[in-house]
């Protein structure tokens, strides 16, 4: 299991529905907490976190969870029980790239895309988030993974695709890696007509107020920032900076939630008083 990053999926008022409903998909998962606002747990080993934030955004493809699959029988199993009252965007079948294949948006409007292949080329990581840069940001996947390998300071790029038809050749077709060795994947997509918003986040775990400055002022210096931790890298990509120990700082010290909810970068320290 990686606990330095996590996946944060914004939903309506069914966040702990949509959690249970993963858990019982995906092997090795489980939900260990839950309130009001967010329920958590690990789906295969991946830290996520279901937000009950409302109608204000929408997960949508810009933001696909990838699942690698080492049998046909379970990519089938988890692609019945992803499709059902889902929608499908690619069906299952055979693809260049892969002998079994699908991308479905499931009951929840999550993202899915399942690959028949060898958890060994995903450092075992079996679902793998993955940026489609489409639309407004379509033809800067590659400035991108410059742009995290200066900001991340464990940082591998496992490899790189570029397109080979004409007028795509400096376009990324497949990308895959590692920011605190966490596996991505990122591409570009010519064809997608959506962008990244806070539908799905990333949550870096912080152990200190100094990695949590550092993260949030090397995103913010050409992105934006939101509240309570939140903020948007150049590329739009929603990224939560917070303390590991930040239930624990919410619990133990009175007051600490009404002042969490008045801050955009988090201080540890401010929320101690």
């Amino acid at each position: 299991m990686n606990d330095r990053i996590g996946i944060a999926l914004w939903f309506d008022d069914n966040a702990r529905e949509a959690m249970e409903f993963y858990a019982d998909v995906f092997p090795d998962s489980s939900v260990n907490h839950s309130n009001e606002v967010v329920t958590g747990g690990y789906l295969s080993g991946v830290q996520f976190t279901g937000i009950n934030g409302g109608p204000v955004f929408k997960i949508n493809p810009s933001v696909s969870m990838m699942v690698i699959c080492e049998t046909e029988s379970e990519i089938d199993r988890i692609w019945n029980r992803l499709a059902e009252n889902g929608s499908v965007l690619m069906p299952l079948g055979t693809y260049p790239w892969s002998e079994r294949y699908g991308w479905l948006a499931d009951r929840y409007g999550v993202n899915w895309q399942l690959y028949l292949g060898k958890l060994q080329d995903t450092h075992g990581q079996k679902i793998v988030p993955t940026l489609m840069f489409g639309h407004d940001q379509f033809g800067n996947c590659s400035a991108a993974l410059d742009y995290y390998a200066g900001i991340f300071k464990d940082f591998k790029l496992d490899g790189i695709l570029r397109y080979s038809e004409e007028g795509l050749k400096d376009h990324v077709q497949h990308a895959q890696f590692q920011a605190n060795g966490f596996l991505f994947m990122a591409m570009d997509g010519p064809d997608q007509k959506t962008s990244f918003n806070e539908g799905v986040s990333f949550v870096i775990l912080c152990d200190s107020q100094a990695e949590i400055d550092a993260y949030w002022n090397a995103f913010t210096a050409r992105g934006t920032e939101s509240m309570c931790g939140w903020c948007k890298d150049a590329y739009g990509v929603s990224w939560q900076i917070i303390p590991r120990n930040l239930g624990d700082l919410l619990q133990q010290h009175p007051g600490a939630g009404a002042a969490l909810r008045k801050m955009k970068k988090i201080d540890i320290a401010g929320l101690k008083e």
